[in-house]
Parts: structure tokens; C-alpha cells; sequence
């Protein structure tokens, strides 16, 4: 497991304690508003399974990381995460294991082990750890990349948009002649920025992310379908086909229910072209529906909350967060 050493952040102090004033106060309790527009899922608890009626348990395989980002963010601003933002299998999965590499032409290897819940010794815990093969810079198949970028109003702050710009802008840097780039933007309307250009005309890419400036209504539905419509459109067969979504999941202009964008996500899946989401920001950040939109997109969801984080999904695992070696696995 990798340690990591968080960057310290500001912490709030207590009103009480008398570290604010008062302009300071109604900043905190502007922030507080807006915190509370954040939406996260309950947590529920698994009932009780009596194996005398269902001996098997079954559940699916994602490597969503989000969660940990996170937390660590709401703990960095002196504030507990709501509980809903916190997933114990995506915090696992945010570090690196030295699980074995598979041994062809197996995908990947499995490795399990058990041991006493520390909290409940008469409990055991059973950990499945698995390890895609590694995929080498040179041995990486050709990407049709689609950026589907969130340019409506809310995505203004220094913690959204700009964090966006520079992660894709890192990613662009790994790319060569094979792959292409496309570039879909959305707010109130759906625009076309790039189309399918060739990854070594970096300045052109770079050029047009840079120009991205954030203004208007959030239309999420109707940039989703432009974004399949292109990645279909310059399918590489045998290739890695993706639509990166980066948003805080503020919808509200056309197809803005949950339900629905679900339904639109999951109808688009099927084409054989994947989803990968980048969540940002706080204040109206919408972890339930991307960590949803994700799943139902064959894909894995992240959130970035600074350059290091970024740096790490974008490019450090470009990899594993690009690649699929193996579909639909379930336990």
C-alpha cells in the first residue's frame, strides 16, 4: 500500500471560540448553505442472508476512487463527510497493492484472504484482491477519447473547471499519432469544440481546452448524446473508446431527472463505448447521480479535488482507469 501525505488545508474554527468576525461568519455560513445542495446516497445496512435459503452472495467489480478524494477533502476543511459520501470499497481501491501479475492468458489474478473483524472478534472479514494484467505504454491500444466537459455557471469556481482543464491537459501529453481527441462541451446548449483530432497536434488540443470558460445552464443530457454520437462515429475496433465526463452533476436544463439520465446512460453503454467520470467541486456536487451515471456506464468514477489528484488519475493510471481487459465481472 502507498502512504499518502495530505497537503494541509485550512481548517474553520469554532464561532465560539471567537476566531471569526463577522464578515467571516457570513462567508462560513454562505459556504454552509451551499454544502448543504450537495447530494449523497443514504447508507444502508445489508440485512442478515440465511444460508439455509441463499447460499450465494454476488456483487460486480468497479474501481471507483472517488470517495476517498472526498473525504479527505471534507477532513482537510475541518468538517465531517456526510455519511453518505463515504464507501469503504472505493477507499480500499484508491491505493495500490502488490497483488502478482496474472499469468497469461488469464486477465488477471485473484488473491483472498481472511481474518477477525477487529471490531468483532467472533466476525471474519474476506478480502478479494484482483490485478489486471499491466498494460505498457507501447503495448496500449489506440484511444478514441471523447472530453464531454461541464462549461455551465456552476463549474466557475477555482475547484472545478480549472482543476478539469489541467488534468485533461496532462492526459492530452501521454497521447500520440494513434489516438484522437474529441472535445464536447456543454451549458445551456451542446457545442462541438474538437473532432477527432490526432493526439501529437497537442497545441491544437491544449489550445482548445485552454479557451473553456465556464457560463449558462447545465444541459447534461444533450451533451451525453453528442459525445456517444462522436465516439461511435470514430470507433477503433479494438480499441479503447471512451467519454470522459467531467461535471459536479448539477443538471437543470432538459433531461435533468436522475431517473432519466440513468436510463439515457445506460441505453448508451451498450454501444460498446465507455464511460469515465471526474466529479469536482462542492457547494451542489451531485456524488450520488455521477457515482450512478458511472456504473451504469461500464466505467469507473473519480473526484479531483486538487493538481496531485489530477495528476494521479489522469495520468499515473492512465492505464487502469482507460484499459478494460475484462467485462460485466461479478463475484
Amino acid at each position: 500500500m502507498k502512504s499518502l501525505t495530505p497537503t494541509p488545508g485550512p481548517l474553520l474554527h469554532d464561532d465560539a471560540a471567537g476566531f471569526l468576525g463577522g464578515a467571516e461568519r457570513m462567508e462560513r455560513g454562505e459556504h454552509t448553505a451551499r454544502f448543504q445542495r450537495d447530494s449523497h446516497d443514504a447508507v444502508g445496512v445489508n440485512p442478515f442472508v440465511r444460508l439455509e435459503t441463499d447460499a450465494r452472495s454476488t456483487f460486480s467489480i468497479d474501481v471507483d476512487t472517488a470517495s476517498y478524494a472526498l473525504v479527505r477533502r471534507f477532513l482537510l476543511e475541518g468538517r465531517l463527510p456526510p455519511s453518505g459520501s463515504v464507501r469503504i470499497e472505493e477507499m480500499i481501491n484508491y491505493f495500490s497493492y502488490a497483488y502478482p501479475e496474472p499469468r497469461q492468458p488469464a486477465p488477471f489474478s485473484v488473491v483472498t484472504d481472511v481474518a477477525r473483524a477487529p471490531w468483532a472478534p467472533a466476525h471474519q472479514l474476506v478480502r478479494i484482491g484482483l490485478k489486471a494484467r499491466h498494460v505498457s505504454k507501447a503495448a496500449r491500444p489506440a484511444a478514441n477519447l471523447v472530453f464531454l466537459i461541464d462549461v455551465s455557471r456552476s463549474m466557475k469556481s477555482s475547484d472545478k473547471l480549472p482543476l478539469v482543464k489541467y488534468g485533461l491537459e496532462r492526459l492530452v501529453e501521454a497521447l500520440d499519432a494513434r489516438d484522437r481527441v474529441s472535445v464536447v462541451v456543454y451549458a445551456g446548449a451542446s457545442g462541438l469544440v474538437l473532432d477527432a483530432v490526432p493526439g501529437h497536434r497537442r497545441e491544437e488540443i491544449l489550445g482548445a481546452i485552454e479557451r473553456l470558460a465556464a457560463g449558462g445552464g447545465t444541459n447534461g443530457g444533450q451533451g451525453i448524446e453528442l459525445a456517444y454520437a462522436l465516439a461511435r462515429k470514430h470507433f477503433i475496433g479494438g480499441g479503447v473508446n471512451r467519454v470522459i465526463l467531467a461535471t459536479d452533476g448539477d443538471f437543470n436544463v432538459g433531461v435533468t431527472n436522475r431517473s432519466d439520465l440513468v436510463e439515457l446512460i445506460t441505453r448508451q453503454a451498450k454501444t460498446g463505448v465507455y464511460l469515465s467520470v471526474l466529479g469536482g467541486g462542492l457547494g451542489n456536487y451531485q456524488d450520488s447521480t455521477l457515482e450512478e451515471l458511472a456504473d451504469r456506464g461500464n466505467g469507473n468514477y473519480a473526484y479531483i479535488d486538487d493538481r496531485r489528484e489530477a495528476h494521479k488519475v489522469l495520468v499515473q493510471q492512465t492505464s487502469g482507469t482507460l484499459v478494460t481487459v475484462a467485462k460485466d465481472v461479478k463475484l
